[in-house]
């Protein structure tokens, strides 16, 4: 749920801008505006250049935590928290920093223990609220979940990240409207957030709205154009509206980066045929049937194409295979019957030559 975020083009490197005898203050100052305006690579080196100066300052430690969280780097993250809290055992933030790091190292148990250290220590930390609402998320608590995401939003009502998990919770809860309504709050603060746009989309494709659904996807291809949720999200769309020229692009990204997902190859035979381009389609028929070989709908969809083709024996052998898996599978039936009589009808006229 973190997604990257690169300086703004334009900006002078913290080197640059931070000659060796700059005001320590004036640069804290620096780092925490970095922070706050979610520039998180240059709130990375900003506070890594404080801890150039002083190793053991302990607000730079957990700023450079904050930064690397955003970042997804946990590993360092759950580093930089240990030693900020080496240097003061009660810091909240350490603790809370700690805690995020642990949970999404999946080290479930010692982020709850240190999490609940941290709200003992401030109860008023959005930090360690939002740690909560996501760990009752992990857990399938809903309404736990709810209650501590609308904790964390009253504390920091500009954390997208918290707006996110009220959201989720909300739709686990089918209250898709008011989810809808979290999301686009989280939105309005993040406007490139990559899961909060997926789950627009999901929330506005559930509910009939597709045409808003495909706007929200383009706009998560746009900040990401590989992101794999948005592309098989709006891959199925298309499918469901039979937009085949704009399937295909979508579907030749997903067997380049998930080449092992039968959805991708499936759509990419969807898209295929509904072009009328039937030998193309051919391979990712194959694909599909390598993957689920015992389900007749595939055999009888390689039967059909194969008519298409020409290649009649091959389809009759094809449409006996689906029927071998399922006797009364009646799209089976027919296209056994079609491709037998113009298999038939081909060798009559090859002997009438």
């Amino acid at each position: 749920m973190n997604d990257q975020r690169e300086p703004v083009q334009g900006m002078a490197t913290v080197d640059e801008q931070v000659s060796p005898d700059k005001d320590m203050e004036q640069l804290r100052q620096q780092a925490h505006t970095y922070l706050h305006n979610r520039q998180w690579q240059l709130a990375q080196q900003t506070f890594a250049a404080l801890l150039g100066h002083d190793e053991q300052d302990e607000d730079a430690l957990n700023g450079l935590a904050l930064a690397l969280d955003q970042l997804g780097d946990y590993d360092l993250m759950y580093e930089k928290a240990q030693k900020a809290l080496r240097l003061n055992p009660q810091s909240a933030l350490a603790l809370a920093c700690k805690a995020r790091a642990l949970q999404k190292l999946e080290r479930l148990s010692e982020a709850t223990i240190a999490n609940d250290q941290a709200l003992l220590l401030d109860t008023n930390l959005a930090l360690a609220w939002f740690n909560r609402s996501g760990q009752q998320l992990i857990q399938q608590r809903y309404p736990e979940a709810l209650r501590y995401a609308e904790r964390a939003v009253e504390l920091n009502p500009d954390d997208s990240r918290s707006w996110m998990n009220k959201a989720l919770a909300l739709v686990n809860l089918n209250r898709p409207y008011e989810a809808l309504e979290a999301v686009n709050r989280g939105l309005s603060l993040d406007p490139d957030y990559l899961v909060a746009l997926n789950l627009k989309a999901e929330i506005l494709r559930r509910y009939g709205r597709l045409p808003e659904a495909i706007a929200t996807l383009q706009h998560a291809l746009e900040a990401n154009p590989d992101d794999i949720p948005a592309l098989n999200m709006l891959a199925q769309i298309f499918r469901t509206l039979g937009r085949y020229e704009e399937l295909l692009p979508l579907t030749q990204k997903l067997v380049e980066l998930t080449p092992d997902s039968p959805f991708a190859w499936e759509s990419h035979m969807c898209a295929l045929r509904g072009l009328g381009r039937f030998e193309e389609a051919s391979e990712a028929i194959e694909r599909v049937i390598a993957f689920n070989p015992g389900i007749p709908r595939y055999w009888m969809i390689k039967a059909d194409n194969l008519y298409r083709l020409e290649r009649y024996r091959e389809a009759v052998n094809a449409a006996d295979r689906a029927l071998r898996l399922d006797e009364e599978y009646a799209p089976a039936h027919r296209i056994h019957e079609k491709a037998t009589r113009a298999m038939y009808q081909q060798k009559r006229k090859k002997r009438e030559k």
